[in-house]
């Protein structure tokens, strides 16, 4: 965790998906980095254009009213030539001749595991974690958490006004291939009648009896929020329980990517500044292979190999929680 070399020049990317507070994060990493007289250089579409040596010189300038934009100025891909050695190599390589001298990697599991793979060949990096699906662990909490929930409350506070107009229930799908993390939170705040998560099997059976219950007790409508890795499929879970007789008609809403997009929330402004202050600070101090983790009020430095092998469970209570009150 110790630096072995003088850092004067520090590169910032955004990897992999997209989360809204990129930018003010890449904001923070900027203006601290030049309060401390250390230049930094932005790289252009993630690990792909590490590879390119698509590079941009950033100054405070460069990073001004970037506060309330989603996505991310420097633009991000994802790699499959970062995976081999030879991306890794090469990559390493456009560093060096940029003399850049550290790197600040924001984003998800997948780009912290990148990040590694610099770390194991002697590159100092600074991880920030960027995810809506807030599945990365070490973390209590990733930039684009709160924005993505105060998108899908919007929307479902919306379909709830057309459903109960027309007596119907709506299987709502959110994001988290591999998380529910979005779906039982916004299940809570939005008072669905069930959450469905890849956490949790549930029958399709138990699903159409609940939201026949629902119709039973006299509601004029149901939500249903499913996380996208759920099986079935949200579509075919819809036609299956359009077969049976469970009084409402079942719709099916997709919010898709709208999850990812739109101005950054107040929290996620913070948080994100807060991520890329600390990021440079943590690197001013020697500690590098380390991700910027949320600890209740806290940034504390968080190893890497710690992050990404170990892997990021749903609260419990919020699980509990979810069930008890959609009674």
């Amino acid at each position: 965790m110790v630096a072995k070399k003088t850092i004067h020049t520090i590169g910032v990317m955004t990897s992999g998906g997209d989360a809204p507070g990129m930018n003010p994060c890449i904001r923070a990493v900027v203006r601290t980095a030049l309060v401390n007289d250390l230049r930094v250089i932005g790289v252009e579409d993630g690990f792909e254009g590490l590879i390119h040596g698509r590079f941009r010189a950033l100054g405070a300038r460069d990073v001004g009213g970037i506060l309330q934009r989603g996505g991310t100025i420097l633009q991000t891909a994802r790699s499959t030539d970062f995976r081999e050695p030879r991306g890794q190599r090469e990559a390493i390589r456009q560093m060096s001749n940029a003399e850049i001298d550290a790197l600040v990697v924001i984003g998800g599991d997948g780009s912290l595991n990148g990040a590694i793979k610099l770390a194991e060949q002697g590159v100092p990096v600074i991880g920030i974690p960027g995810s809506i699906d807030n599945d990365i662990y070490g973390t209590d909490m990733c930039i684009g958490v709160d924005t993505a929930l105060n998108t899908i409350v919007d929307a479902i506070d919306k379909l709830r006004d057309t459903a109960s107009s027309h007596n119907r229930a709506f299987l709502v799908e959110t994001m988290g291939r591999e998380s529910g993390y979005l779906a039982v939170q916004a299940g809570i705040i939005v008072g669905a009648e069930m959450v469905l998560i890849p956490e949790e099997s549930v029958s399709v059976e138990e699903v159409a009896k609940t939201i026949e219950r629902a119709y039973l007790r006299g509601k004029t409508h149901a939500i249903v929020v499913v996380a996208e890795g759920f099986t079935p499929h949200t579509n075919e879970l819809a036609e299956k329980i359009n077969a049976l007789d469970i009084g409402f008609t079942m719709r099916v809403t997709i919010l898709g990517h709208i999850q990812r997009g739109g101005k950054p929330s107040a929290f996620d402004r913070l948080l994100a500044s807060r991520f890329g202050y600390h990021a440079v600070q943590f690197l001013l101090n020697g500690q590098t292979n380390v991700m910027v983790g949320l600890d209740g009020r806290d940034m504390v430095p968080v190893p890497l190999q710690t992050v990404v092998s170990k892997r990021k469970t749903l609260s419990v209570e919020h699980m509990q929680m979810a069930k008890t009150l959609a009674q």
